[in-house]
């Protein structure tokens, strides 16, 4: 088996400023940690590295970071920090991050802006630079009216490749409360996936669950997007090391606060899922993410 892991985060705050790291992820995860995360089984290895959002004025020192370990974990593409509302700075800053090796996209923060902010002239503006450099975009959004809005933002820029992260970040509940997929989720959706350009990763239910998950309770998740985008415009990623923190983790408490086992432990998860529902696993694991960031 091989996996492209489509959402892999790494950082070291001794080289980088990361605002918004505390708790356990307030540390550095670098090749040792994630090599010794995936565990030595027979899996091969590879992955897409995403921005981790460091201060934005470090987004290329970021990038240049990443690319000096990317053969030590198997990064095969960037997907770097942006800030697509600027104008001519946008502009300038894109040009110069296209030439960049390993770099196939950006991501602007979007689930921390506005409700309507990705319908922006300001915004949008950006969106077609992301076009004119052969660049992705990472849509990371949460409820259904963000959703809405990189509905909106695939219907105005048909030619922008768009990926949504963690399925939109819906409410899954806990292991001990679970809930079913909202109607509202389900129709933006449903709604988004009518657009060709636009895949879906699988990725960073965990977090969204507070670290306490199952097969069972994510499995009706995965479903309805497997549903609307079919088996071919959906990747596995691992978010990985925010989707490993566990429970006691996210509260504060004792007990170890990271999962040692959650990238096999989600990896098995996604690969016995799409093989009982019939997909090539292959796909979903690998070649699906090679696809759609160019990686070939």
């Amino acid at each position: 088996m091989r996996v492209l892991d489509s959402h892999l985060h790494l950082w070291d705050p001794s080289q980088l400023d990361y605002p918004w790291l505390e708790g356990p992820l307030l540390a550095g995860f670098g090749p040792e940690e994630l090599l010794a995360a995936r565990g030595e089984d027979a899996v091969e290895h590879a992955a897409v590295f995403v921005q981790a959002a460091c201060i934005d004025e470090q987004f290329l020192d970021e990038v240049a970071w990443v690319a000096s370990i990317a053969d030590r974990v198997g990064v095969r593409g960037i997907v770097a920090g942006a800030r697509l509302d600027r104008g001519e700075q946008t502009r300038r800053y894109l040009g110069g991050l296209a030439g960049r090796p390993l770099v196939v996209g950006v991501r602007h923060l979007l689930q921390g802006e506005p409700v309507g902010f990705a319908r922006t002239e300001a915004f949008r503006a950006g969106a077609r630079e992301l076009v004119r450099h052969g660049l992705t975009f990472d849509a990371c959004v949460r409820g259904a009216a963000q959703l809405q809005d990189v509905v909106a933002l695939a219907d105005a820029e048909p030619e922008l490749r768009i990926v949504l992260d963690h399925l939109g970040k819906p409410d899954i509940g806990t292991t001990s409360a679970p809930v079913a997929p909202e109607g509202d989720w389900i129709d933006a959706i449903s709604e988004l996936a009518t657009h060709p350009q636009v895949a879906c990763k699988l990725s960073g239910l965990p977090a969204e669950a507070g670290g306490s998950w199952s097969a069972v309770q994510v499995e009706p998740f995965l479903d309805v997007v497997a549903t609307a985008f079919g088996p071919d415009r959906i990747m596995i990623g691992s978010d990985w090391p925010v989707s490993a923190v566990t429970p006691e983790g996210w509260s504060g408490g004792e007990g170890p606060a990271v999962d040692a086992a959650a990238i096999p432990t989600w990896t098995s998860t996604v690969a016995r899922w799409a093989d009982a529902r019939g997909f090539d696993v292959d796909a979903v694991l690998w070649r699906n993410a090679a696809r759609f960031y160019g990686l070939g």
